[in-house]
């Protein structure tokens, strides 16, 4: 009977560990089970917020309803949101939810501090789901995949247990978004450069896939409350200004300035590159919330947005003002990209170029054209035809092969890589040119700049993979044509810009 008993205490301690207790400890024939189902289970629930769904449900849609910010119709980039327990932030991470109320997202990318390892790089969740009280929460793992390129990405989930920053978020995410994927990334130790490649390659996916980002973060800790209202005031300041360099630079004085310093820098760097601005919703700090205040932890609510433009169909001016549309149907598309993916694949393998019929008269139209092929993400090659002489159906037959081919930047494609090459086609509208820079709009136009002999073109989708500006597209531009950086400026420089239709294989 003893020995029963021990038994059975045995198992029961078993049960209640978390997950990763049990891993470090090499209990491998129970936690082969458990991690089976790859559910990331609420550890927090009942401690940082209810653990009942209807507790929890009623206590949130009491912090939303005592929101009172208007609701606007905006572009929402990210929110800035605390982490504590809800008995002390939740106010202020409502006014961060709330804003986010009939809006939709293919995917919430949360970024967090890692409160209880130490570990180099950014840590991401790659698949599975985190459950809570409301409901589970897929990863978007193909999502997850595009950040295996950055060398300071791990992804192990082991980091993200014990760890509150992440989780703590996900009910106001479920109340506001519903059932929408997420990509959870823990921050460990990086550098400025580091997090400014994140957020490029934040930018670079969120011009394919609508994303929002959430910043999980507190500011200021264990400050008295004068103390943390100055800290914190000054720490706004730079948010309110995107100014990521200063705030990273001046981080170290007074127990910080925010536990999620990393992930909060990321994001004001990602705000810069999108061109958006930063409001700042809510401000207050623990001691408004418990009445101590000689220990007290600040709370900050703040998104970034940008003004919607709407999307149009790409259209250019001539000389005479007259206004030319051209669009390209699902269908017209399609067979575009067939066109493009049988040409390779009866040249690369025979040398031969199939024969091609079509009977849209859309694709029989003279235009200029680019194939774009990229192989798991990166650039493989990419060539294109700007005089519209010849039908569109045949540049792309044509710029095809080029680009597999001739594209001086790459070795040639092989037969066998095309099973993991992604093909991507931009229809171009006529050139006109440009008569004042204010013309030009990123993400809608292409550029070409002209000086002599030199020239060089870069197509609208390019600056958004990037993040640049107007200022750094037309720079670029310049450098593609072997010119320096600032000619965009000289007075003998000839600019067009141009429009394009622009579709992949994954569309």
């Amino acid at each position: 009977m003893k020995k029963a008993s021990i038994s059975l205490i045995f198992i029961f301690t078993l049960a209640i560990r978390p997950p990763l207790q049990r891993y470090e400890e090499g209990l491998s024939p129970w936690i082969n089970v458990v991690c089976s189902q790859d559910i990331k289970m609420a550890e927090f629930a009942g401690s940082f917020y209810p653990k009942d769904k209807e507790i929890l449900n009623s206590k949130i849609d009491r912090f939303l309803k005592d929101v009172k910010i208007p609701s606007s119709n905006e572009q929402i980039l990210g929110v800035i949101s605390p982490h504590a327990g809800y008995i002390y932030s939740g106010p202020v991470a409502a006014c961060s939810f709330k804003i986010l109320e009939d809006k939709k997202f293919d995917t919430v990318v949360l970024l967090g501090p890692t409160h209880r390892y130490h570990f180099d790089g950014i840590s991401i969740y790659p698949s599975g789901s985190f459950d809570t009280p409301l409901g589970g929460l897929e990863v978007d793992s193909q999502l997850a995949e595009g950040f295996k390129s950055l060398e300071f990405a791990i992804f192990e989930p082991k980091y993200f247990y014990g760890e509150h920053c992440i989780e703590v978020e996900l009910p106001f995410v479920i109340k506001t978004l519903g059932k929408v994927k997420i990509l959870p990334i823990l921050f460990g130790k990086v550098d400025y450069e580091q997090m400014k490649q994140l957020a490029e390659k934040l930018s670079q996916v969120s011009s394919s896939r609508n994303i929002l980002l959430v910043i999980s973060t507190d500011l200021s800790h264990y400050q008295t409350y004068a103390k943390a209202v100055e800290i914190d005031k000054d720490t706004t300041k730079f948010i309110k200004k995107k100014d990521a360099h200063s705030l990273w630079f001046s981080r170290q004085f007074g127990g910080g300035r925010a536990c999620g310093i990393s992930p909060l820098v990321t994001f004001l760097i990602y705000a810069q590159i999108k061109e958006g601005d930063i409001k700042i919703l809510k401000y207050a700090n623990s001691g408004d919330m418990a009445g101590d205040k000689m220990k007290v932890v600040g709370y900050l609510s703040a998104a970034a947005y940008k003004k919607v433009t709407s999307h149009q169909s790409p259209v250019t001016s001539n000389k005479e003002g007259k206004m030319e549309e051209y669009s390209l149907n699902d269908e017209e598309k399609k067979h575009l990209l067939n066109i493009a993916r049988s040409t390779l694949e009866s040249y690369l393998k025979e040398k031969k170029v199939p024969q091609i019929t079509v009977e849209s008269e859309n694709l029989k139209e003279k235009r200029g054209a680019f194939v774009t092929l990229k192989k798991k993400g990166q650039l493989r090659g990419c060539v294109g035809r700007i005089v519209a002489d010849i039908p569109l159906y045949e540049v792309i037959s044509k710029v095809a092969i080029d680009s597999a081919l001739n594209d001086s930047r790459f070795p040639p494609v092989n037969y066998e890589e095309l099973e993991d090459i992604e093909i991507e086609i931009s229809v171009l509208t006529p050139f006109v040119k440009v008569e004042n820079l204010e013309e030009i709009e990123v993400g809608k136009h292409g550029l070409m700049i002209k000086k002599g002999f030199y020239s060089g073109l870069l197509l609208p989708q390019v600056p958004l993979e990037w993040g640049w500006d107007k200022k750094t597209f037309l720079e670029h531009t310049c450098m593609k044509a072997n010119l320096p950086a600032n000619t965009y400026k000289d007075k003998s420089v000839i600019i067009y810009r141009f429009s394009a239709i622009v579709f992949n294989e994954s569309d």
